[in-house]
């Protein structure tokens, strides 16, 4: 079986292929993307704790090109975001982010993310049918973080086109079709943020764009730059994972008609069972890292400047660290999946994540009891961000 993440055969079904790798090669270089690949929960595991590893290198000291300027507003994005930091910046970025965005705020949306939720199947429900990506799963976290940041409703129309076309760059084969698409939404998002992170510091609302852009500690503030890179942050990392864990999980579910059952009848296994979504079929199946150092590890010589390819979607079937992993068990108790990665990039947004997933799969199960797939789905080109073009379904 050949390990092709290019090929629309592999990313169509790529774990018969990622039991292959952990079995014969859970560590191996690929010369045609020059990246180290690693599918092992182990190593996998240990190198997202590694500090020898980072997402941020300083390019001239590891004899790197320069980035291409074609591509600076994009790049501006992730030059200013925690995201793609390491200490001490990222420590000064999260410090300041998570004094505002804290567990209390998230919790204070739970009534207003289950009104949206119900607003939603509301809509639906009188036609009997719909497509649960796009007029379920899609605008649920659009609408929830809009509202969280305080992006005024006329406006939330916007945010899904840019969110899409900027994550559409993280894949390993875009086309340059998508690299413009790219760096124009970062330019448009970036400008629109910029003018209303001016007219919430003059004005500030009850909202995260003013918390983020009064927020202050030991006369530390976010500059502009950092604020809008956070905000980006959060809609795409946040929105993009949540519409494809409710996409994958529920077609999971599908193909599990006692699985699906199992969780209609006994919703005391919602939170489980959203675990077991985002482990069974992760929405981020790679995620890079740079070595910034040489590194020996278990043999293999990794070289400073050289890309790690971190395969979360091979380590979350590891049967090292899963019993029976390809089934799907939506009462698995022990389950350490990596879907919201380890180490200092845990990510920051993973209590409103399973906040809004919890909230999302109970209402369907409960308000959408006998719905059923009215259509085989398709998953999208690309391999990195996995998610499905369409979920039909009948009620």
């Amino acid at each position: 079986m050949e390990f092709d993440p290019l090929s629309p055969e592999f990313t169509r079904d790529p774990y018969p292929i990622y039991d292959a790798l952990r079995r014969t090669q859970p560590i191996f270089f690929s010369e045609a993307l020059n990246l180290w690949f690693m599918s092992a929960y182990e190593d996998v595991a240990a190198l997202l704790r590694d500090r020898r590893l980072g997402r941020a290198i300083d390019r001239d000291e590891a004899d790197l090109p320069p980035k291409n300027p074609k591509y600076a507003p994009f790049n501006k994005l992730s030059e200013h975001s925690m995201f793609d930091k390491e200490p001490p910046d990222h420590t000064r970025l999260r410090s300041l982010v998570h004094k505002v965005f804290t567990p209390r705020r998230v919790e204070n949306m739970r009534i207003q993310i289950q009104a949206i939720t119900d607003d939603l199947l509301d809509t639906a429900q009188p036609h009997g049918s719909m497509d649960l990506l796009e007029d379920f799963a899609v605008p649920l976290p659009v609408t929830v973080i809009a509202a969280l940041l305080g992006v005024p409703e006329a406006d939330r129309h916007l945010l899904r086109p840019w969110s899409r076309d900027i994550v559409a760059l993280y894949e390993l084969n875009h086309t340059p079709e998508a690299a413009e698409r790219a760096i124009q939404a970062s330019i448009d998002f970036s400008d629109y943020l910029r003018q209303l992170a001016r007219q919430r510091k003059v004005t500030p609302f009850d909202d995260l764009i003013s918390a983020l852009a009064t927020v202050e500690e030991a006369g530390d503030v976010l500059t502009e730059d950092e604020l809008i890179s956070t905000c980006v942050l959060l809609l795409n990392a946040g929105h993009e994972a949540t519409v494809n864990v409710i996409g994958n999980g529920m077609w999971a579910l599908f193909q599990n008609p006692d699985q699906f059952r199992l969780l209609r009848d006994h919703p005391e296994t919602t939170k489980t069972a959203v675990e077991e979504m985002m482990r069974y079929d992760t929405p981020l199946q790679l995620f890079r890292r740079w070595v910034l150092e040489d590194i020996d590890y278990k043999g293999f010589s990794l070289k400073r400047g050289q890309e790690i390819a971190l395969l979360f979607g091979a380590a979350n079937r590891d049967p090292a660290q899963f019993e029976h992993p390809n089934q799907l068990d939506i009462t698995r108790a022990d389950n350490p999946h990596i879907s919201f990665s380890l180490g200092i990039h845990y990510c920051l947004g993973a209590p409103l994540a399973r906040l809004e997933l919890q909230i999302a799969i109970a209402t369907l199960m409960r308000r959408l009891p006998n719905m059923r797939l009215s259509s085989t789905p398709e998953y999208r080109d690309g391999y990195v961000i996995r998610g499905l073009k369409a979920l039909n379904v009948e009620f």
